[in-house]
């Protein structure tokens, strides 16, 4: 059974910060790809950053380009998504993600992540 437990939610103002983190196992991290995905209530989720755990490779959406980072800690089998200048729109539940089957060369494929953490809410204000 594979456990992705985000934590790092929570409220906050206008133009200030949080990091969110995802833990789990080093058999899902390891070499694989890890994003974050954000869902507006009566929404579909949508991917906003991936990271590649072996090779570093990131990508964002553009919605959070330049605000937000994604990194990872190989110590702690840990990914983690530092928002800046957080806006009203970017209020959503938040989830960790990974791949079902480790790093599949090029880049990273959000649409083929399988595991699922149980989402941080994340609001804005």
């Amino acid at each position: 059974h594979v456990q992705l437990v985000e934590s790092g939610g929570g409220e906050v103002q206008a133009g200030g910060s949080l990091r969110l983190s995802c833990s789990t196992s080093r058999k899902t991290f390891y070499n694989n790809c890890m994003g974050w995905f954000c869902q507006i209530p009566g929404q579909e989720r949508e991917a906003i950053a991936s990271i590649g755990t072996g090779v570093g490779l990131t990508a964002y959406h553009d919605s959070v380009k330049g605000r937000s980072t994604i990194s990872h800690d190989n110590a702690k089998n840990t990914v983690y998504l530092q928002m800046n200048s957080l806006k009203p729109e970017d209020t959503a539940v938040y989830y960790c993600a990974a791949d079902t089957h480790g790093w599949r060369g090029s880049y990273c494929r959000s649409t083929l992540f399988g595991y699922w953490g149980q989402g941080t809410q994340v609001t804005v204000s």
